[in-house]
Parts: structure tokens; C-alpha cells; sequence
């Protein structure tokens, strides 16, 4: 028998009233095609506008690293407004010079070098934020359809019970069954109209998460385009490789960034040179002469040993996040793969068991109608097609999200992506 009954005037009512609270701040929109939200929420996000502006500032610590030091203009007045012959300025001595800084050791190509591996650094971390968004808005958008199916099973359910409840009656009234069985179908209603409630207050939540996350303007209220009955992303032998896992990845950088600023620590140990030239005048004798010098710090005391004993365990540091990371996303790709063959079974058997509990209701209601079984055993029946459909929702939920969880370790194109 279909599920296609009437929906009470309640339920409807309710239904209205959500929207129109909806459309009270904002006009409400349905949600496009996930790839197309996906492809909108990349651009608004909050959480990835963050990993992006932390790429911008690594960028200009890297332009920046390429600056050479400013020189120095100096001018410099002797021997005038003392005693004596030093009284005015007619002994005065009075040196312009300049002077730059070298840097020795190899300090800038270091500094570059350091900077330009932060850079690579960030964007790698922007790279493992977009795999790890893209997983959250897949598992959002999945959420999101099963709730309002659950919703959709809620009113059929509620409708079935009402049913159930409206031939009970009439079986009371005519003597074929005692009143007990009026008031046990009624309960049951009663239970359908409380599960109709809870999963209207879990569809609104899964869509304002799913709003939230993928930055829209406008609430989100539907999904015209099914993500949950989207055939599995094909994943060949070169789709589950770690090698481009965002984790790796990261860590890889991060420990190639760890090495540079390493090396450019101990090139800092290399003391600079400070050269300077002048013009000096002499006014008691209306002559001039070129100055000229050269310093050099004495490395007696710093020798930035300790920064470099400080760099040197973040670079072991570094280098053990990236042995972990490797060996759990080799870990992580064989739970998933299996998972995902789970899921598929489970959605298979689900799909099974909800179509042998439709035709077990089916003539359930059939004996039930004719006389020949109880209303216990329609309760359970019927019980046992909703649980068998919750069952089915829930089945496509964990196939897609196991799907999700192994594209972003893979890199692959994840559920959705491929339509």
C-alpha cells in the first residue's frame, strides 16, 4: 500500500508557519546543485576568507624578506661653541657620511628562502581547510536532505496512524474490536504527532547549519537536486593514493619551512659588515678630506645558538607531525576504503529490507481489514516500515559521508562533484 495519504491540517499549518518564520529576515531560496554550492560557498565562507588572508600575510613576509637593509646618512659637527679657540665655529670640524650594511653568510637568499617556504606552507594549509570544508558541506547537504525526508516520513507516518486509528474506530463501533484497541491506536497517533514535531525541529536545524556553513545570504529551505541518490564517485587505483593527501601535504610543507628558517638561523651567525664614507671639512684651515671606515660586530657573546637550538627541534618536531601524518592517512585510507564498502552494503540491504517490510505492511493491512489480524500486528508492521525506511535514509547518509571522508584523503572528486 502507498504511503501517499492525505497530510493532516495540522501538520500542513505548522509546515506554513516555518516558512513564513523563515521569510520573515530573509527571502528564502532552495539550494543549487551541491558542486554549485560548493563552487559559491568556496568564494563566501568565513572560515575559508581566514585561511586565505593567512596566505596574504605569509606573502608579504616574503616580499618583505627580500628587502636589503636602508644605508644610513649621517652628519656629524666638531669643535665649535667650546673656550677658547673653540669658541665659535671658526675650528669646527663637520663630517657627512653614509653607510650600509652588508649582510654576510648568505642571510638574504636564506631569509627569501624561508619566506617563500611559509608561503608554500599557508597554502597548503589553505588546500587542507577547502578538503576539510568540502567535507563538512558534503555531510551538512546530506543532513540537510535526510532531515527533510525524515520530515517527509513524519507526515506519512502521522498519516498511516491516523488511518490505522480512523478503521479502529470503526471496528469499535461495530463491535469487532474492543474499545482497548481504540485507545492503543490513538497512542500511537500521538506518538506519530511527536516524532512529526521532533523532526520538524531537526530539518530547520540541519538547513540553518547548512546556511550558516556555506555562507548564504539567504536561508536555505530545500533540495530541489538529491546529493544522497547520486550514483558514488568513481575511485580508481590513482584515486587512493595518500600521496596528495592535504595532511601529508601540509605536514610536508611545514617541515620544509621548519628547515629553511633552520638554515637561515645559523647563516645569522655570520656577523654583518657596516661600511662607511664621507666628506669631512675643516673650517680653521677652509679644507676638506674624504673619511672612510669599516665595523664589524665581535661574535664574543651571541652567536644565536640558541635560536638555532630553539629551530633545530622545530625541524624534529616537524618531521615526526609528517612520520604521523603518513601513517595515518595510510591507516585512514584502509578504514575507508572499507567503510565505504560497508555503507555500500548496508544502503543495498536497507533498500532490501524496506522493500520486504512495504509488502509486509501491505498485507498486514490487507489481514487487518479483512478480520484476520489484530491491530498489535498492524502497529508492528507498520512500525517496521517506518523504522525500515528511517533505516534507508540513515544508510544513504553514512554511504555518502564515507564516500566524503575518503575523497578528502585521496584528493579525489568527492559525492556530487562527478555530476
Amino acid at each position: 500500500m502507498s504511503l501517499n495519504h492525505r497530510r493532516p491540517l495540522h501538520a500542513a499549518a505548522s509546515g506554513l508557519a516555518a516558512l513564513g518564520l523563515l521569510s520573515g529576515t530573509a527571502a528564502a531560496e532552495p539550494a543549487p546543485p551541491f558542486t554549485e554550492l560548493l563552487r559559491q560557498a568556496q568564494a563566501t565562507a568565513p572560515r575559508l576568507a581566514e585561511a586565505r588572508a593567512e596566505v596574504a600575510r605569509t606573502e608579504g613576509l616574503a616580499r618583505q624578506a627580500r628587502a636589503y637593509p636602508n644605508p644610513s646618512l649621517g652628519l656629524e659637527v666638531e669643535n665649535f661653541s667650546g673656550s677658547g679657540p673653540y669658541k665659535g665655529i671658526d675650528q669646527a670640524e663637520t663630517t657627512a657620511s653614509i653607510s650600509q650594511t652588508f649582510e654576510l653568510g648568505g642571510k638574504r637568499p636564506a631569509r627569501i628562502a624561508a619566506g617563500q617556504a611559509e608561503v608554500q606552507a599557508s597554502r597548503q594549509r589553505v588546500a587542507r581547510a577547502l578538503a576539510d570544508f568540502r567535507f563538512d558541506l558534503t555531510a551538512s547537504y546530506a543532513e540537510a536532505e535526510a532531515a527533510d525526508r525524515r520530515l517527509q516520513l513524519a507526515k506519512e507516518s502521522l498519516s498511516l496512524a491516523e488511518e490505522d486509528a480512523r478503521i479502529s474506530r470503526a471496528f469499535v463501533q461495530s463491535g469487532r474490536e474492543p474499545d482497548l484497541r481504540r485507545i492503543q491506536a490513538e497512542a500511537a497517533v500521538q506518538a506519530a504527532r511527536a516524532s512529526l514535531e521532533e523532526a520538524q525541529a531537526t530539518r530547520t536545524t540541519a538547513f540553518a547549519s547548512l546556511t550558516a556553513l556555506a555562507g548564504s545570504s539567504a536561508p536555505i529551505t530545500s533540495i530541489p537536486i538529491s546529493l544522497l541518490d547520486q550514483p558514488p564517485p568513481s575511485l580508481g587505483s590513482a584515486g587512493l593514493s595518500t600521496a596528495s593527501a592535504p595532511g601529508i601535504m601540509v605536514a610536508q610543507a611545514e617541515r620544509d619551512a621548519a628547515t629553511r628558517r633552520l638554515s637561515l638561523e645559523r647563516r645569522r651567525a655570520v656577523p654583518d659588515v657596516n661600511v662607511s664614507i664621507g666628506f669631512r671639512r675643516f673650517e680653521d684651515s677652509n679644507t676638506s678630506a674624504v673619511v672612510a671606515g669599516v665595523s664589524v660586530p665581535l661574535p664574543l657573546f651571541d652567536r644565536n645558538r640558541g635560536n638555532v637550538s630553539a629551530v633545530r627541534a622545530e625541524v624534529t618536531a616537524a618531521e615526526a607531525r609528517l612520520r604521523a601524518a603518513r601513517l595515518d592517512a595510510e591507516a585512514a585510507l584502509r578504514s575507508g576504503t572499507a567503510r565505504v564498502a560497508a555503507a555500500e552494503t548496508r544502503l543495498v540491504a536497507s533498500r532490501n529490507g524496506e522493500r520486504a517490510a512495504q509488502e509486509a505492511y501491505r498485507l498486514t493491512r490487507i489481514g487487518y481489514e479483512s478480520g484476520k489480524l489484530s491491530l498489535a500486528e498492524l502497529l508492528v508492521a507498520r512500525r517496521a516500515l517506518i523504522d525500515a525506511r528511517g533505516q534507508s535514509i540513515a544508510a544513504a547518509v553514512e554511504r555518502v559521508s564515507a564516500q566524503a571522508a575518503l575523497t578528502r584523503l585521496s584528493g579525489a572528486p568527492g559525492p556530487g562533484e562527478s555530476q
